[in-house]
């Protein structure tokens, strides 16, 4: 089971190893979770309440940007649940025929643009970001991250050209707290992460032209329905029929799961 103290290196040693079989598939009392790295912190608070609850089961959990984790299903990586940052990697996951259940949306995050805490390239607003003398980093534009980002700088007109694609937005929040990016295309969610390493610059409503989640029709901008920055919406499905499984997805769902969600900044689904 993933140490809950040692996050940043558990993601990391996730990542390497996500390969093959897992060895736990068949164990009822252990649950191997795969989950967007975006969901590295809060699910393993939320591991950690399901354990306690049920002390006889253990969830593991391994992290990795989401379309490297659908392709690890798809090439026959055992798991029993699946949670992606968005709905075209689940999507992948559930056509190939390996879910067990319908996915659920259980939450939903929005872009931001986050910068180092001395802010070197003197960001102000997201179309500064057409500034090619500054180093943008985001997520490959396969990555949930990625697709949602393109989105924002298309709704906004913002020329803008990442200068480095990451497999997943941690990568990229990593750029941004190591001084090597002016600036990084990340979710909400990792603004919290960051901690006082980074400083977020705020996506003015008014520079974007339409607003939903880019797998979802844009709506057009009224006074009453005022434009907002994208969201992408993260669904969870079973992998294998074991009850542990769905007992630990509809957890999930679950108003005290959805409270800890909250905390690190999801909204709700």
């Amino acid at each position: 089971m993933i140490p809950r103290g040692l996050l940043a290196a558990s993601v990391a040693l996730s990542m390497a190893m996500l390969s093959g079989c897992n060895t736990n598939a068949n164990n009822e009392n252990t649950v191997t979770v795969y989950a967007a790295a975006s969901l590295a912190e809060v699910f393993s608070d939320i591991a950690n309440q399901y354990e306690q609850a049920n002390p006889n089961i253990t969830i593991e959990l391994s992290f990795a940007g989401s379309a490297r984790l659908a392709a690890q299903i798809i090439a026959g990586a055992r798991t029993d649940v699946f949670a992606s940052a968005d709905q075209a990697n689940m999507a992948r996951v559930l056509d190939a025929g390996y879910t067990t259940a319908p996915p659920k949306t259980f939450a939903r995050n929005q872009l931001a643009l986050v910068v180092p805490k001395a802010n070197p390239g003197h960001i102000n607003k997201l179309a500064d970001l057409a500034n090619n003398r500054l180093v943008l980093a985001a997520c490959a534009p396969e990555v949930p991250c990625g697709a949602l980002a393109k989105q924002v700088l298309q709704d906004a007109g913002v020329q803008a050209n990442p200068d480095t694609y990451e497999t997943s937005v941690r990568a990229v929040l990593t750029k941004v707290t190591l001084g090597e990016a002016d600036a990084g295309l990340v979710y909400a969610t990792d603004v919290v992460a960051g901690g006082n390493k980074v400083m977020q610059i705020p996506i003015d409503p008014g520079d974007l032209n339409n607003s939903g989640p880019p797998n979802k029709p844009s709506q057009p901008n009224t006074p009453n329905n005022p434009s907002q920055p994208r969201f992408t919406e993260y669904p969870l499905a079973t992998i294998t029929n074991k009850a542990t499984a769905a007992d630990f997805a509809n957890y999930v769902l679950s108003p005290q799961a959805q409270h800890t969600l909250a905390l690190y900044g999801f909204k709700a689904p």
